[in-house]
């Protein structure tokens, strides 16, 4: 006869489990001996262990009790509805796990690889995440609207990116956020801005007039911008 730490130990469960399995019904709870004690014998283990498989098999404990007092037949039966649940269960898991992955992914998940490349190239230029944010955002609305235009465009903004002036206005036009509206830089940035569109023939300034509206929409006002914009003609 063992006690129930031996039989812990000679099945390889706690007594902590041992006595789940009591409460839950599983397995029979013997009379304590003269000294106190409970003593369990070869049947006691035996049902352990095949409560402890069952269990590990990935078994709930609700039907396990069911499956150790069911005959061949039904015991089968039974596995192999278990075995169906926890190979949906295990599709779903498969499913869940790919969508984190792609959740690693960060923008790409929401924009297209080429608009993905364009917001890592703006970061690599230390522009602040506030503003990427506002640029994926936008690209979001782009893609799902008119995805051949923003094609096109994201192309274009790309190939900007390698142009030495516009990299150091982007960058000028992303500090100037929290510049005042009558700072004395910003007179010098719109003249160098307009010096720059005529050389390419362009109208647009170098920060996309979406991401200042996107900003005015979210109630995050730039004092600054808006006064570029204006001067902009936009």
């Amino acid at each position: 006869m063992l006690t129930i730490g031996q039989l812990a130990g000679y099945v390889g469960v706690t007594i902590k489990a041992i006595r789940h399995y009591h409460a839950r019904g599983l397995l029979a709870e013997p009379a304590r001996d003269a000294s106190g004690y409970r003593r369990y014998g070869a049947q006691d283990a035996v049902d352990l262990v095949k409560i402890k498989t069952l269990a590990q098999a990935g078994v709930p404990l609700a039907r396990i009790a069911e499956l150790l007092a069911a005959d061949q037949g039904t015991f089968a039966a039974g596995l192999a509805e278990i075995d169906r649940d926890l190979a949906l269960r295990q599709r779903e898991i498969t499913r869940t796990r790919a969508r984190i992955a792609e959740l690693r992914g960060g923008d790409r998940l929401f924009v297209s690889g080429t608009v993905a490349d364009y917001l890592d190239r703006l970061r690599e230029l230390g522009i602040r995440p506030e503003t990427v944010r506002l640029e994926r955002d936008g690209w979001i609305l782009v893609q799902a609207v008119s995805p051949d235009q923003a094609a096109a465009w994201i192309a274009d903004k790309l190939a900007l990116l390698d142009d030495p002036e516009f990299r150091a206005l982007y960058r000028d036009y992303d500090a100037a956020f929290d510049w005042a509206c009558d700072d004395p830089r910003l007179s010098a940035l719109a003249e160098r801005t307009g010096r720059w569109l005529a050389g390419r023939g362009a109208s647009a300034p170098p920060a996309d007039p979406t991401v200042a509206r996107m900003l005015a929409a979210e109630g995050v006002s730039s004092p600054a911008w808006t006064r570029l914009t204006d001067r902009g003609g936009q």
